[in-house]
């Protein structure tokens, strides 16, 4: 794993199918990272506002993820919280693409 200034490596481009999401923890902390129809790559909190459930067991629907327990969404993009029973909005991470692998920015 390669970490550099706040960026760590998540995943190679390949390890997440078109619209969909993966798991990855990191220092004791769990996020989610998405793939875009588009190939473009984002990254989120791992868990659900609501119940701390992995939102990599979940859905993706176009921008959004729906959380595998209740089905509350959320805009993965920029992490609004977009159908109850969620409320509290997800954090987002910035992301890079390098080499054909995927960073996110960890504050």
């Amino acid at each position: 794993m390669h970490h550099i200034e706040g960026w760590v490596e998540a995943c190679k481009v390949d390890a997440i199918e078109e619209e969909d999401v993966i798991r990855f923890d990191y220092q004791d902390r769990t996020f989610a990272i998405y793939r875009s129809d588009k190939s473009q790559y984002y990254a989120t909190d791992g868990f659900c506002t609501h119940e701390r459930f992995h939102l990599a067991d979940g859905l993706v629907m176009g921008n959004t993820i729906e959380c595998p327990k209740h089905n509350g969404r959320f805009d993965y993009m920029t992490g609004e919280a977009k159908r109850k029973p969620v409320c509290v909005n997800l954090k987002v991470y910035p992301v890079k693409i390098e080499a054909d692998k995927v960073f996110i920015h960890i504050d």
